[in-house]
């Protein structure tokens, strides 16, 4: 793969670097009055991101978050995607949307639309589809926006993956974490949901109020074991673009995530053991930033109460996620 290229949008206070490999943002860079500050983790070497890049930033499908065993079943047909997870399939398989060189579709100062077409049988799944992700910036707002066709019935799921840190290398511990979830999907001892809509009430995924995630955290129970602290996705409340997450971090800058995605998967990066360098040159270590990746229900071919990942021609998958910051 040639060497991806990169795009620098800029509106008032905010910097956003996109790259081709992965549609990925590799950089978000706030001036809020002391000093621009880097709030996502990103690769020191461009190429990495489609080599091994961890997710990073990335815009990730066909499907997003697990698959039991990577196969489905739709009208009839058995399809399986290769396994990258244990015996499961994450992310959309080994080979996911997140390691395409995109192409570049549309750019401007504060705008650029990278597009992707996966053909019929790609990593398993059925279809040729054709994908767009566009990024926007203005004075304190990022706005991503995912689109899809496809010419059979498929799977078909996208978000972005970026890891936030509001600390400048502070890690997640330090950030307090509210989400508009009044339920969450439990998950087995293969982080694959059992199935069940559990109340958030008297658990740690209780969100619905600001929480300290290094108390999160520090809490003993049997899901935050099995994900190696929280690696869940959340159900949020209500429909339609709405606010879903405000994420604090301890000098006050924070992040408000809205979408019209029904999910919202929280993993705090447990992964991270100090092998991947940022580009500030400091190991990432556990926790060192928080995912919040707008989704459709992982594992949703095999629960029937969850939303429906599938799309078929004629349909359209749309999705918006705006990222808004600020500071108090």
């Amino acid at each position: 793969m040639a060497a991806p290229r990169s795009f620098l949008l800029s509106a008032g206070g905010l910097t956003l670097e996109v790259l081709t490999a992965g549609a990925s943002v590799r950089r978000l860079v706030v001036d809020d009055g002391d000093g621009p500050v880097d709030v996502v983790l990103g690769h020191a070497d461009p190429a990495t991101y489609a080599t091994g890049g961890g997710y990073h930033g990335a815009t990730v499908g066909r499907f997003t978050n697990r698959l039991a065993g990577g196969r489905f079943t739709l009208d009839g047909h058995e399809y399986r995607v290769p396994a990258n997870d244990g015996a499961n399939a994450l992310h959309g398989g080994p080979e996911g949307w997140d390691a395409r060189d995109w192409e570049v579709l549309e750019e401007s100062p504060t705008r650029v639309v990278l597009g992707l077409t996966s053909p019929d049988g790609d990593q398993g799944l059925p279809g040729e589809v054709v994908a767009r992700a566009s990024y926007e910036v203005s004075a304190d707002t990022v706005t991503l926006r995912h689109h899809a066709t496809t010419d059979a019935p498929t799977l078909l799921g996208m978000t972005n993956h970026a890891y936030v840190d509001l600390d400048r290398g502070g890690g997640a511990a330090g950030h307090t974490l509210e989400v508009a979830a009044s339920a969450y999907t439990p998950v087995g001892p293969d982080l694959l949901p059992t199935g069940e809509l559990a109340p958030v009430a008297g658990t740690p995924f209780d969100l619905r109020s600001p929480r300290l995630l290094a108390d999160v955290l520090a809490t003993e129970d049997e899901q935050l074991a099995r994900g190696g602290g929280l690696d869940h996705n959340l159900v949020l409340d209500g429909r339609g673009l709405r606010r879903a997450a405000r994420l604090v971090g301890a000098g006050g800058r924070w992040l408000e995530l809205s979408t019209d995605r029904p999910g919202l998967q929280v993993y705090t990066g447990a992964h991270f053991d100090g092998t991947v360098t940022g580009l500030d040159g400091r190991p990432l270590d556990r926790y060192a930033g928080v995912a919040l990746e707008a989704q459709g229900f992982p594992d949703a071919p095999h629960h029937p109460g969850f939303p429906s990942a599938v799309l078929r021609p004629g349909e359209e998958f749309t999705a918006t996620t705006v990222w808004r910051l600020g500071r108090d």
